[in-house]
């Protein structure tokens, strides 16, 4: 479903050029739930915008269900819902539904499918005493719930979730993780980065750590537990990025 190839990433400016992604490759199956973890700076999110065709690779190349996405964004777009840590993309001069409604526009769904996720997106997350209440004077909670389900608005197959429980109270936080079995359940395809182990951990079929632009490791947990003979993933990220790169991925 995913697919990333020897995947590295420069920026260049005036005075030096910054290497963020350092020849990732490792795939994504379809229905599988994906935890990126890794330190601020790692190169999580550059990597989330590459998959989401936003940045494009300086070597290597993504496949998206099929797609490339340097040649194929306006399909992989389609097929996607993104959500990036601190960007809700929302209108603050608009309703969350019509934030919502507008959203939808832009994916092609009628009238009565846009009724019918709105009302639906906005039950899931107990949305509905502010659903038509203008985004401006929202909460950091309220405007993330909404922006997550700006994100579904379309009913994607694949969905990208930079740190998307950024903001949420724990009522809020346990919506969202009933939210994401929900989608496996559906046949989902899910990459998501986190902070918090014991979301990754509950929600996650495998994990890939990035650190300083480097993929040290892309295992399967059960896998992964066995083989650091832990099930403490805090304990496991840690003792990896002191072994100083020693690594295996699959």
């Amino acid at each position: 479903m995913i697919r990333i190839q020897d995947v590295s990433k420069k920026f260049q400016d005036k005075k030096k050029s910054v290497t963020a992604l350092k020849h990732i490759s490792f795939d994504v199956q379809e229905g599988q739930v994906v935890g990126l973890l890794g330190e601020n700076g790692a190169g999580k999110t550059t990597l989330l915008r590459s998959i989401a065709t936003l940045l494009t690779p300086t070597d290597g190349h993504i496949e998206v269900a099929g797609f490339d996405t340097v040649k194929d964004p306006a399909e992989i777009k389609k097929r996607i819902g993104v959500l990036f840590g601190g960007e809700t993309g929302l209108y603050e001069r608009l309703t969350a539904r019509e934030n919502l409604t507008y959203f939808a526009s832009l994916y092609g769904l009628s009238k009565h499918e846009t009724k019918v996720r709105i009302d639906d997106l906005a039950l899931k997350f107990g949305m509905r005493d502010y659903l038509d209440r203008k985004v401006g004077g929202f909460s950091k909670g309220m405007r993330q719930k909404v922006a997550i389900a700006r994100t579904l608005i379309h009913n994607p197959d694949i969905i990208l979730f930079d740190e998307p429980t950024t903001g949420l109270d724990i009522t809020s936080s346990n919506v969202f993780r009933q939210l994401v079995h929900q989608l496996k359940r559906e046949g989902k395809t899910i990459v998501f980065s986190s902070h918090i182990m014991e979301e990754v951990s509950m929600l996650c079929d495998s994990v890939a750590m990035i650190h300083k632009g480097e993929l040290i490791c892309h295992e399967a947990l059960d896998t992964l537990y066995t083989l650091e003979n832990s099930d403490d993933l805090n304990y496991i990220f840690m003792s990896k990025l002191v072994r100083g790169g020693t690594h295996y991925a699959s």
